[in-house]
């Protein structure tokens, strides 16, 4: 690896982004409500406690089965806010577009970002556009960000699983990553698979009115569930146990990353959640996230527990185990 140079694995989601934010990017601004580093930040304004995230889209194709980069935008913002317990309330826009871009393509795009906020019940209220030189950025950029607020008494944090608890999985994974390498045409498969490109805030808060027992929710994109689940095992100090027979995959992702070489488990997704809550209400909760049309396939896929402290392990369908490391290198570059 170079050591002067931004490489694209640096954006992966994986052990290199964090090395980088950890490193470069966080010390300068230190401040406790940045060093939580989970998906959004949780500000107290007086006893109102809101939650602000922001996030830029370079998916490559802009189009692609099951959205395009404005849904892709805002369904991003949406969930990053929803994984911090909040109800999502407005969001900004920022276009960095290509000089040449087709208007009929940008008008394409916007009208699907007004589609998604409106199933998503937000409002975008602000933004900012910029236009580059042809062959100066890859024909649209997006930026969004948004806040919302936190209801009273839900807190959860990628620093709260405990020894005990239940890692529920809201469906199958792996079909956004998968989804767009089929349609970049370089890599010589096809796949009928769409992405699962979906705002995930009202399944969360129907799960908080079935259970306050919910300890941690992440979105399992860039880096996929792997990395997700190495994160909170380092943000809380415990370990993980998952189960391969568990883990809901359709049979074409599978397929797909066989023939590619490549671990689902590090797939990314843009329209599932991992939650993590406590034993005796995991029951309940998985019901009622099958009850939602984007919980269908929910299923418990592990446990936490004490030992060994910062590693996620695989218990294997032959009956074997392995350590899941955090995602290394650049396995989908472009892929949100």
């Amino acid at each position: 690896m170079q050591k002067d140079r931004i490489l694209l694995a640096h954006g992966s989601g994986g052990k290199l982004m964090h090395e980088l934010i950890e490193t470069l990017i966080v010390p300068p601004f230190k401040n406790p409500i940045l060093e939580v580093l989970d998906d959004a930040a949780v500000i107290d304004l007086g006893g109102i406690r809101i939650a602000y995230s922001t996030d830029s889209f370079v998916v490559d194709p802009i189009f692609f089965a099951g959205g395009d980069i404005g849904k892709l935008a805002v369904n991003g913002t949406v969930n990053d806010l929803a994984m911090c317990g909040s109800t999502p309330l407005y969001l900004t826009a920022s276009l960095i577009i290509e000089e040449g871009f087709p208007i009929s393509d940008l008008n394409r795009i916007i009208l699907s970002m007004k589609y998604a906020a409106e199933e998503a019940a937000v409002e975008v209220v602000g933004g900012d556009t910029k236009v580059v030189n042809a062959h100066s950025a890859d024909k649209i950029f997006i930026n969004t960000s948004g806040i919302g607020v936190i209801p009273d008494g839900i807190k959860v944090s990628g620093a709260n699983a405990k020894p005990g608890d239940m890692v529920i999985v809201s469906g199958y994974i792996g079909d956004h990553g998968i989804s767009i390498l089929s349609q970049r045409g370089d890599l010589g498969f096809e796949a009928n698979i769409s992405s699962d490109c979906a705002p995930l805030n009202d399944l969360v808060a129907q799960m908080f009115k079935t259970s306050g027992k919910i300890h941690v929710l992440r979105d399992p994109t860039r880096g996929g569930v792997a990395t997700v689940l190495n994160e909170i095992s380092l943000q809380s100090k415990v370990g993980i146990v998952i189960e391969e027979e568990k883990v809901p995959i359709r049979e074409g992702v599978r397929v797909a990353c066989e023939m590619l070489g490549i671990d689902p488990l590090y797939v990314a997704n843009e329209g599932k959640l991992v939650a993590i809550v406590a034993p005796e209400d995991a029951p309940s909760i998985l019901e009622c996230m099958r009850n939602h049309k984007y919980g269908h396939n929910a299923e418990v896929i592990g446990t936490v527990t004490k030992e060994p402290s910062g590693i996620v392990v695989l218990k294997t369908s032959v009956g074997g185990k392995r350590i899941i490391d955090m995602l290394v290198g650049e396995q989908l570059p472009r892929i949100c």
